[in-house]
């Protein structure tokens, strides 16, 4: 079976092999392509689908060649409707172009046929919002995203699962502890860690199942030993988080963390000059906190 990735052909590989490689060739770090009403003031846009269209698609064309990752908030497309859905169909294409991945913040987490048919709309072949990897919600029990977690792995791509968010709220839950001790958060790290187990390719380095781990949420005696998973941290930058705070959340697990940050970045346009400054600032951070892979 043949796919398209970065404009050339080759036969399918997992969501972990090319992440791998590509944090390898061009250093651990997901952009967040999050177009608010801010920002595109910020850079003189207008708040209309156009302004959300020269802002999103002007960053990859400025970053795709040095930014691994991409993780465009499928909220603020949304909010222009279908013109603004259309937008996120371009950057999507754009950002495979590139040769980067996209990593499409969705959160989406349901039952049965509704699940079913919010995976085919972002991990299956054909679709026009079909992404690298999109994150999950797994709040009505981590079982109802086996389906889109076997169709993202069937067609070379991976999902990340909510584990540890950083915002004040989270805790209530993510830090719950259940009858055998564990946190919630810990629950749903060891249940990525299983899927991964029965998924990943040998000697690869990532299973398809990523979670995700705010880089701001500090010291929490959380696991990550058998995830043999991609840890997606949100916060770095504007935040509040730094590459510091990588080592203090993460110990051991360091080396699997995919940094993330969004306005650290977005704020330097928008010209293409700043743009690639901030990243590549960014990127020199997280290659000294994490190492290369």
């Amino acid at each position: 079976m043949n796919t398209e990735h970065g404009g050339k052909e080759h036969l399918i590989s997992s969501y972990g092999e090319r992440l791998a490689t590509l944090l390898t060739e061009r250093g651990p770090l997901c952009v967040g392509v999050d177009p608010h009403l801010s920002l595109l003031a910020s850079w003189g846009l207008a708040a209309n689908a156009q302004g959300l269209e020269r802002c999103a698609r002007g960053m990859i064309e400025a970053l795709g060649g040095i930014v691994p990752v991409f993780k465009p908030q499928s909220a603020f497309f949304e909010a222009y409707g279908a013109a603004g859905i259309a937008v996120l169909e371009r950057t999507l294409a754009d950002i495979n172009a590139s040769g980067a991945l996209s990593l499409l913040d969705v959160k989406r987490g349901d039952i049965g046929s509704t699940m079913d048919a919010y995976a085919a709309a972002y991990l299956s072949d054909g679709s026009p919002l079909a992404a690298d990897a999109i994150t999950l919600s797994p709040y009505l029990g981590f079982g109802s995203l086996d389906g889109a977690i076997e169709l993202a792995d069937r067609g070379g791509r991976g999902v990340y699962v909510l584990a540890l968010t950083s915002n004040p709220e989270g805790p209530q839950i993510q830090h719950a502890r259940t009858t055998d001790g564990r946190t919630v958060g810990q629950i749903v790290i060891d249940e990525a860690a299983s899927r991964n187990a029965a998924r990943r390719k040998p000697g690869a380095v990532f299973g398809p199942v990523g979670v995700v781990v705010g880089a701001t949420i500090g010291e929490t005696g959380t696991d990550f030993t058998s995830l043999a998973g991609s840890i997606l941290a949100p916060g770095i930058g504007a935040q509040g988080g730094t590459a510091a705070d990588l080592a203090a959340v993460f110990k051991d697990a360091t080396q699997f963390v995919l940094p993330s940050t969004s306005r650290e970045v977005m704020s330097a346009g928008p010209t293409p000059a700043g743009l690639q400054a901030a990243a590549t600032r960014v990127l020199g951070e997280m290659k000294a906190a994490i190492g290369l892979r």
